[in-house]
């Protein structure tokens, strides 16, 4: 392991000091490239404008004109935490912006897959709609789309995700990552797109003047979209989406609107159902707490559950729902925990522990549970610091010779670039796949596996070196002594961090004066911190450490016995 300090340009600390930032927080986001102080600013009125979004007028205009004629949308969600928030986004806000027919439906992972598919386009057909709306998919739905238009469907795509060389038919594409968008932030979670349609369709509305007057003649007060900036935030942050300066605005803003009470009572449910306070709420609360339990919906059950619980008004489902999610969630775990257990045997018995791993790792057991292979890839890929692939049976009927891939990357192997590459290299051998640089999925027949696995075994031999394939982890460097307080932890953890913006990660030697094994797999420590005594956890470790040891570590605020103060949750140790 490698400890890299971040540079701190001096001119952006300075410029953001100037501005009146805690020096601390002015080093913190110098270091991680921000240098004008104007991009600090979190105020809605400097999101990025929708109108830069290629297809998003098209998509305005179609959806006004479908609810001046009072005609059926139907919206086609996805199975996880961006899908599920982006479908709740857009049930409530055609609602609010005054459509009376909104209905949706979301694909089962084991019977229907992932997507806008044909068997899904006639069940929108069969439901009445007559305009389709994706969110969170569509942008690889070209079978999909090409049913639902010769149904009779208008199709509005709202994505994110990358496109294929083909695009989809549909009647308008709202994607920032489809070809000739011009719009800055590329990184608009599923969640984020639909919302910025939601701001192009009141503005066509208002045009409309739909918003001067009702028929008695009586002003009409706007519809105030931002109530949704909760959700926004919570889906942004779930789907490890990059925090750019105008992701960070949207999940600022939903972050403020939750601190203080102002959320979905499906929000206020999850928050209880995880024993977390909305009241000091951080972005770390949506990763890992909100978040998995919407997701154990798709994973194992119906995300129906997630997406009423996020649409409900009704105080009391929300709270059964919440309570379901809750147990969904743990169930969730248990199959992960063991899953995990076999995969990491799995791996380890592909090379012997003196050796370096193989450069990609490729794991695969008929128990294994198609629901949580990426989490578990992810864990194997933490692990190893290889590109890893998680295989499990399908489980849907006449498909149990099919295997559902779910795999995670490491910086510099764009892993859906290294699929596109396997199918152009071995034609037929993947059925399905799609994704991003860092996660993707694949769908193949059984007997294709060994052929998969060395093919991006080729690939991840020709495109990884030794550089990429050390582990290194970027860090904020010392800490200084004035700054271990608990009200400095506090500011650090209301700050927005995530995915491309890392929260603050502090590395220096330190003296261990006492360590402990505490719930048999975490290590807890005393730690002589620049002349100060503090307590440390390491979670997940179990080897003791040597008297001094390079840590790198998180500040936390924590409260022991009545009394506050502060802890390091150690991440690493330089080698």
């Amino acid at each position: 392991m490698q400890l890299i300090e971040r540079d701190r340009p001096p001119r952006s600390v300075w410029a953001l000091e100037q501005a009146g930032l805690h020096p601390l927080l002015a080093q913190l986001y110098a270091a991680r490239g921000v240098s004008d102080p104007l991009s600090m600013d979190v105020s809605l009125a400097h999101l990025l404008p929708p109108d830069g979004l290629k297809g998003i007028g098209a998509a305005a205009v179609l959806l006004a004109d479908a609810m001046a004629a009072d005609q059926h949308l139907c919206i086609v969600a996805d199975y996880d935490c961006d899908g599920a928030t982006a479908c709740a986004v857009a049930l409530r806000g055609l609602r609010m912006l005054g459509a009376h027919q909104v209905s949706y439906i979301v694909p089962d992972r084991v019977v229907d897959g992932y997507g806008l598919t044909a068997a899904i386009a006639q069940r929108v057909k069969a439901s009445g709609a007559d305009v389709l709306i994706t969110v969170d998919n569509g942008i690889a739905s070209v079978e999909g789309v090409a049913t639902a238009k010769a149904l009779g469907l208008q199709v509005v795509v709202t994505d994110h995700h990358l496109p294929a060389a083909e695009l989809p038919q549909a009647d308008a594409i709202v994607n920032p990552n489809q070809p000739g968008c011009s719009f800055a932030s590329k990184s608009l979670a599923g969640v984020g797109v639909m919302f910025y349609v939601l701001l192009a369709l009141r503005a066509e509305l208002r045009a409309r003047g739909l918003f001067t007057a009702d028929t008695a003649g009586a002003p009409l007060a706007q519809p105030k979209l931002d109530s949704l900036l909760p959700l926004v935030a919570l889906g942004t942050v779930a789907d490890v989406v990059k925090l750019d300066a105008n992701n960070r605005r949207l999940v600022a803003q939903g972050l403020a609107r939750v601190r203080k009470g102002h959320m979905p009572v499906g929000m206020t449910a999850l928050f209880v159902a995880a024993g977390r306070q909305s009241a000091q709420c951080t972005s770390q609360d949506f990763g890992f707490a909100l978040g998995p339990r919407i997701n154990a919906a798709g994973r194992l059950s119906d995300m129906t559950l997630g997406i009423e619980c996020l649409s409900t008004d009704d105080t009391a489902r929300a709270t059964e729902l919440a309570t379901q999610l809750d147990r969904i969630n743990r169930e969730r775990r248990d199959i992960e925990g063991d899953m995990r257990e076999q995969a990491l045997t799995l791996a380890q018995d592909m090379f012997d522990p003196e050796e370096e791993p193989p450069s990609a790792l490729c794991v695969f057991d008929p128990d294994f549970h198609e629901g949580v292979v990426g989490i578990v890839a992810s864990k194997l890929k933490d692990l190893h610091h290889r590109p890893t692939f998680v295989f499990a049976p399908s489980q849907a009927n006449g498909k149990s010779h099919e295997l559902k891939g779910s795999g995670r990357s490491i910086p510099g192997f764009h892993l859906r670039d290294a699929l596109d590459l396997v199918v152009k290299r071995h034609p037929g051998v993947l059925l399905r796949f799609g994704g991003h640089a860092m996660a993707a999925g694949c769908t193949l027949d059984e007997e294709h596996l060994a052929i998969f696995e060395e093919a991006l075994q080729q690939v991840a031999q020709e495109w990884l070196d030794a550089a990429t394939l050390q582990r290194r982890l970027d860090t904020d460097g010392p800490l200084l002594p004035e700054y271990c307080r608990h009200d400095v932890a506090n500011t650090l953890a209301r700050e927005v961090w995530g995915q491309g913006f890392a929260a603050p990660t502090f590395s220096e030697e330190v003296e261990v004066l006492g360590q402990r094994l505490v719930g048999e797999k975490h290590l807890a420590l005393k730690l002589r911190h620049q002349g100060q005594l503090v307590d440390g956890i390491w979670f997940g470790r179990v080897d003791p450490l040597p008297s001094l040891a390079h840590l790198a570590f998180r500040l936390e605020a924590d409260e022991w016995q009545g009394k506050q103060r502060v802890r390091f949750v150690v991440e690493a140790m330089a080698d």
